[in-house]
């Protein structure tokens, strides 16, 4: 396969967060795009930018040579591509599906089964990043699939990312996607433990900051997530609940291949207790407030 060109027609499904971004460095290389949301306003800033709408993912794939989806969930994941009007259906051979979700590894390999069928190459190729990754265009994105197929596209992945790597055949990117969470998980009880210990003993925390982020306590989510804690910003970089959905499919992989992980399965449980505070559709920042709640501070840094 041929590197993609910037004149290649491709299409867009699922423009949230993160996809709106990312959908907009592609249009900026020029590539036509035709675009599919289930909510139509939240993709009328690529409309805006010249992309064409379509009225589901199969008509995306009729209009297009490499069609790239970001949507929520495995069944969201299932229905857009393997769906009656899902993109696979709209596919011709030689066509392209890279899928940008974060889903289950058994769903990939079975997307990537059915689209050979059609002589459709598929990829599976989770980001990771956030907002604040994605709008930057430092995504870095974690690739699974047919080595000829992942070399044509890349073009596309380094509009969007700056680490791209290549983890081997179907599957393999959401596995690296899954060994991504496991850190975060566990990391970010220690980020907010940490500013929740700070707070209490009345420490500044945005000088507390400064000595500790650069050190070897530092990590991405205490520099980019610390500062929209103490600000008492919750709005989502990556959402509540679609963190639980990835630690869910990890802890079921995990399972799977008879290990016992009991940092991710604690990490779990505390996401459910932000969940049924209500917070599901706020940042994973948002694990601070249920923290707090459990030792009966009001987090009130803002």
């Amino acid at each position: 396969m041929q590197p993609v060109s910037p004149d290649t027609p491709i299409g867009w499904i699922g423009t949230g967060v993160m996809g709106v971004s990312m959908c907009s460095h592609l249009i900026k290389l020029g590539h036509p795009t035709t675009v599919f949301n289930r909510t139509q306003s939240k993709a009328q800033p690529l409309i805006d930018a010249g992309a064409t709408w379509a009225d589901s993912p199969r008509e995306v794939a009729e209009k297009s040579d490499v069609i790239f989806s970001i949507v929520g969930f495995p069944n969201d994941v299932r229905e857009t591509i393997l769906g009656e009007n899902g993109a696979l259906a709209g596919c011709s051979a030689g066509n392209i599906l890279v899928d940008m979700t974060t889903s289950e590894p058994q769903l990939a390999i079975e997307i990537a089964s059915a689209a050979k069928e059609k002589s459709v190459a598929s990829i599976d190729a989770p980001v990771s990043g956030g907002d604040v990754g994605a709008k930057e265009a430092r995504l870095s994105i974690m690739v699974g699939g047919e080595r000829d197929a992942v070399d044509s596209v890349m073009p596309c992945f380094g509009a969007m990312g700056k680490t791209i790597v290549y983890q081997g055949g179907p599957g393999c990117g959401q596995h690296t996607k899954m060994v991504n969470q496991t850190l975060i998980a566990t990391n970010m009880i220690g980020v907010c433990e940490a500013l929740l210990y700070a707070h209490s003993a009345g420490l500044d925390l945005n000088t507390v900051m400064q000595s500790v982020s650069s050190g070897a306590a530092g990590s991405w989510s205490l520099s980019n997530l610390g500062p929209r804690i103490i600000d008492g910003n919750w709005e989502p970089g990556f959402y509540v609940e679609h963190f639980i959905k990835d630690m869910g499919i990890a802890l079921a992989e995990s399972k799977r291949m008879n290990l016992e992980l009991p940092g991710l399965n604690l990490a779990y449980e505390l996401y459910d207790k932000v969940k049924v505070q209500g917070w599901s559709r706020k940042g994973t920042q948002a694990l601070q407030l249920a923290l707090s709640e459990m030792s009966g501070v009001k987090w009130n840094c803002q």
